[in-house]
């Protein structure tokens, strides 16, 4: 890997810095330091790759880039997010049943994988599956990311077979839905999907009519989609990932555009810090999503 070197358009990507950023920090801080290849077109080494992920990450919690430019890499991998080591509630999947599937991903056995999740949703049921497994499991291979002790093609892995689980999944659920109308979507930069289909599968064993629109929706398509389907409600997902601080403003705008009428609903782990937003409901867990329906269903009852 060390001899291996990438193009902007690649590093851009796979970092999530535009190129003006790369070329402004190039000329500021003398990093990155690329170098050129026979076109004369710059080439980051993959150690640079590397150390610009690690900056983004911290710029997405609120350091300054200026000051991390100065930073050894080893003071950076301190300062990088990690959560405290406790135990946390699963639901019935026991840390060694997590690290069992955790395992298959890490030996990149991907059919190893696909017939064990299968044979927990044969035994546990869609909610259960849902709320016991692939929502714990998501969190940890978040955190093992985070930590870096997760690769990206791993953390990717792990993210395309789940997704066609749960679509398969999804697909084989009774067909007779009711209210509400539930538009699901995230806003763009936001390419995270499994929040939306575990919150899919939950919703359509409620009875909710589902109207999955996939990830990063320009909010006024979210809008003109929420009044072309009649939408009752438009469901959110952000990521642990999304950078908290511009999740407030992006609530504000969309609701401000979604008719009156229409319930914004926000959940996932880049929404659970969130303060009260007006006009926003937010969910800190599975449970609360579909408690949720229930009570919309109770008022629109007494309405």
């Amino acid at each position: 890997m060390e001899n291996i070197h990438f193009s902007i358009a690649v590093v851009e990507r796979d970092t999530g810095l535009s190129k003006d950023v790369l070329r402004m920090w190039e000329r500021r801080y003398g990093f990155p330091d690329p170098q050129r290849d026979a076109n004369g077109e710059r080439a980051y080494p993959s150690a640079q790759v590397e150390r610009l992920r690690l900056i983004k990450r911290l710029m997405d919690q609120g350091h300054r880039p200026g000051k991390l430019m100065n930073t050894s890499d080893e003071e950076l991998g301190a300062m990088a997010p990690r959560r405290p080591q406790v135990p946390q509630e699963t639901n019935g999947s026991s840390p060694a049943e997590l690290n069992s599937l955790l395992d298959l991903i890490k030996g990149h056995d991907a059919a190893g994988y696909q017939q064990a999740m299968q044979q927990r949703l044969a035994r546990q049921g869609m909610q259960r599956f849902v709320q016991d497994t692939v929502a714990p499991l998501t969190r940890r291979v978040g955190e093992a990311w985070e930590e870096g002790s997760f690769e990206v093609f791993e953390e990717h892995l792990f993210t395309e077979l789940t997704k066609r689980l749960l679509r398969q999944a999804i697909a084989t659920l009774p067909g007779n839905q009711r209210s509400p109308r539930v538009l699901l979507t995230s806003v763009p930069d936001e390419p995270h999907v499994i929040g939306l289909l575990m919150v899919e599968a939950l919703f359509t064993l409620e009875g909710a009519d589902c109207i999955p629109l996939g990830t990063q929706m320009p909010l006024l398509e979210i809008a003109r989609a929420a009044g072309a389907h009649q939408a009752d409600i438009v469901a959110l997902s952000f990521s642990i990932a999304f950078p908290h601080r511009q999740i407030p403003g992006l609530l504000q705008q969309l609701r401000m555009v979604l008719p009156a009428t229409t319930g914004l609903w926000v959940g996932g782990g880049g929404a659970s810090r969130l303060n009260k937003i007006d006009g926003v409901n937010l969910l800190g867990s599975l449970d609360e999503a579909i408690s949720a329906i229930t009570r919309w269903r109770e008022e629109q009852r007494t309405v």
